[in-house]
């Protein structure tokens, strides 16, 4: 069996690697240097492959510059571009990091060359690609409308295309479900598992000695889908395993309430028992939202305010999810869900979630 892929020196891309190698195939891996900031990610590739032939496992390995044609496309991934944002993956802000029309170049590289192989080795060739679930709501070229119909338009555009396919194992799965696999991989191979994952680079902003930041929406992905699995991650981040862990279910319980209107547990919050003096802004957008002379404690659980500051401009909607009637309260700076507004004998109150807040001290 014949496969050529596309290898980053990611997470998904090394889990799919590992699976090709356990289910028998011969594999050529093409690594794109385009110019990215975290390039560092080429050279963890080398070194698992480094790793493989230790374990005398033969994979052909080309790097592919395109850093040059690249240069012409605006994404924050790509060095000389804005600032690669932080927090939770899924987020609107992480519609930067995409690089236009980056998988199709990638994919068209890679037909060209399985047909190539195909024609000269007399196999069929399987174009495998480590894409996933978790991306399709930031890249639109990872899903897998987008997959269908580019296999058909190179097929179309191709002879011998019935010798070459698209093979997407993990198109339905996530990084839980990716690393996972490879653990059932590594041991049927003898590998060590930590050891291929130190080899590694998910982070698009690693500092300058290649540590993990542990904020990009990359970088939570990747810390919750090792959390899920119950592992300690291998990679080295800037900070502890224990810091970036907390930052990332942080950021994951923040997504949660202010962009799915969930509800953080009662009596949890940083600032349910804070009494200090200052300002409480929006942890979206910063907004100003509430002042510590508005604050009181309210015994139900959550921060509670009885107004807030005059130009804040709180949206009011009417809520009647889970058999209730309610007023939700959400950001009017970026529209994040905050809380609920209650009327009370005591006069109102705005029971707000702690995660949806940032505080400044006077």
């Amino acid at each position: 069996m014949r496969a050529i892929m596309a290898f980053s020196g990611g997470m998904d891309s090394t889990g799919l690697l590992m699976r090709l190698i356990a289910d028998g195939f011969k594999v050529t891996c093409v690594s794109y240097n385009y110019g990215q900031k975290h390039i560092i990610e080429i050279d963890r590739a080398i070194k698992n492959i480094k790793y493989l032939t230790s374990n005398n496992i033969e994979i052909e390995h080309k790097i592919v510059n395109l850093s040059s044609v690249m240069s012409l496309f605006h994404s924050s991934l790509i060095s000389g571009g804005e600032e690669i944002p932080i927090g939770h993956y899924e987020e609107e802000q992480m519609k930067s990091t995409v690089v236009p029309n980056r998988n199709a170049i990638f994919s068209s590289i890679l037909y060209g060359y399985a047909l190539s192989i195909a024609l000269r080795e007399g196999n069929d060739v399987k174009i495998a690609l480590g894409v996933h679930s978790g991306d399709h709501a930031i890249y639109p070229d990872c899903r897998p409308e987008f997959y269908e119909s580019l296999e058909a338009a190179f097929s179309l555009g191709n002879w011998d295309s019935e010798n070459v396919s698209l093979y997407l194992p993990y198109i339905e799965g996530n990084k839980e479900s990716i690393l996972r696999d490879a653990l059932i991989s590594c041991k049927k191979l003898g590998l060590d598992f930590d050891t291929v994952f130190a080899n590694t680079n998910t982070s698009y902003n690693p500092d300058e000695n290649g540590r993990s930041s542990g904020t990009s929406g990359a970088d939570v992905e990747r810390i919750l889908a090792f959390h899920a699995i119950g592992r300690k991650d291998p990679v080295e981040y800037v900070s502890s395993w224990e810091e970036v862990l907390t930052g990332a279910l942080k950021s994951q319980l923040r997504y949660h309430v202010m962009k799915e209107n969930g509800t953080e547990r009662p009596f949890t919050g940083e600032y349910d028992k804070h009494f200090r003096d200052g300002v409480y802004n929006c942890a979206e957008c910063g907004k100003k939202l509430f002042t510590s002379e508005s604050k009181f404690n309210s015994g139900c659980g959550w921060p509670a305010f009885s107004k807030e500051i005059k130009d804040a401009n709180i949206i009011q909607l009417e809520d009647h999810s889970h058999g209730m009637t309610r007023i939700e309260v959400r950001c009017s700076g970026c529209d994040s869900h905050l809380g609920h507004l209650f009327d009370e004998q005591r006069g109102q109150r705005y029971c707000i979630n702690s995660i949806c807040l940032d505080f400044v001290g006077e």
